[in-house]
């Protein structure tokens, strides 16, 4: 049983328990990867968190999640989750399947994720987008600003890495809107990593540069991915800002219907995510971060993250679980958990 003598605390057990969530949501779209049904891989992926969520031993509220209740009927944003007589009460922030295109071509990145903390501690934000900068742990506060620009913000890190701009490299989501973003970047002499999906992944690998060769994140992205991204931070180290960005008449619908009242607030990673905040991912195609599924015919191979604010720890976990019966398949793919 997880812990309920302090309802403020999300405790340790539950840092662990949550890497079930992940793997299940891993495992589930793992069997579509390659396959080019993006919807098919994220239903799969969100039927098994969700299942795994309603074992989970808290009173858990999506305050992070597949969207709003009128646009699904699975981990909308207000659904109630896990044990409702339990003590432990935490808000949850979940992605199923990160990177629905990712896994749908079988690109590296791939992956499952999840977030949790007390009550109030996850910056509850609509589904609509989000300008971020990210860099990862070891420099002095406001080394990056979302206020600076990308020449500036890159001439900063720069010198406090004491390296010249032209050792950097900007991780950027190769989309049209960020065309301005990309000509200014280059200009500098800094490199560009662009990536097709999964911008959680982008801002975790400014935090092992030297595995990722990622110095820093920019750019705008999912709201609901800027939080998930901030609770890794909270748990391994970094810096980050985020602003919303509504794109479009929905979007901006969507940030009144949520009642937010200054639009252009700059979040710091502290507003984001705050107090004892648990993170877990799990791979679902293999990349510099996380190692895919891996199926063998009788077992399937997982290998999963999990971290811990409180204590800033991170667990790597390589699980293999025995399979019974049919060989798994996209039709077939079995429970786990």
């Amino acid at each position: 049983m997880l812990p309920s003598s302090k309802p403020e605390e999300t405790g340790s057990t539950i840092t662990l328990d949550i890497a079930s969530v992940t793997e299940a949501a891993a495992v589930a779209a793992a069997h579509w990867r390659g396959r080019g049904d993006e919807a098919a891989a994220d239903d799969a992926a969100i039927e098994a968190a969700a299942d795994a969520l309603n074992r989970l031993d808290a009173k858990g509220i999506i305050v992070v999640g597949e969207g709003e209740e009128d646009e699904t009927d699975r981990l909308f944003t207000g659904q109630q989750v896990g044990s409702p007589d339990c003590n432990l009460q935490v808000d949850i922030a979940v992605d199923a399947l990160e990177g629905t295109t990712v896994c749908a071509k079988a690109l590296p990145n791939a992956m499952s994720v999840i977030a949790v903390a007390k009550r109030g501690d996850l910056l509850e934000v609509p589904a609509i987008y989000m300008n971020k900068i990210a860099i990862g742990p070891g420099y002095e506060e406001d080394v990056v600003d979302l206020d600076a620009t990308p020449a500036e913000n890159l001439g900063r890190l720069a010198e406090a890495k004491g390296v010249p701009i032209e050792n950097l490299t900007a991780c950027v989501l190769d989309r049209p809107r960020h065309a301005k973003l990309i000509e200014e970047i280059r200009a500098t002499g800094a490199a560009l990593r662009l990536i097709g999906d999964g911008d959680i992944a982008g801002v975790i690998h400014t935090t092992a540069t030297r595995a990722t060769g990622i110095d820093i994140y920019m750019g705008i992205g999912g709201a609901h991915e800027g939080v998930l991204a901030a609770a890794a931070l909270a748990c391994i180290g970094g810096q980050m800002q985020g602003r919303l960005f509504p794109a479009n008449d929905q979007q901006r619908e969507r940030a009144r219907a949520a009642e937010i009242t200054d639009i252009n607030r700059k979040y710091r990673l502290a507003e984001m995510a705050s107090g004892d905040v648990s993170f877990a991912a799990t791979g679902i195609t293999s990349g510099s971060f996380l190692e895919g599924v891996r199926f063998t015919p009788r077992t399937v191979i997982t290998h999963t993250v999990v971290m811990r604010s409180a204590n800033q720890t991170n667990r790597w976990v390589r699980t293999e679980r025995r399979i019974g019966g049919e060989l798994p398949s996209p039709r077939n793919p079995g429970r786990i958990g």
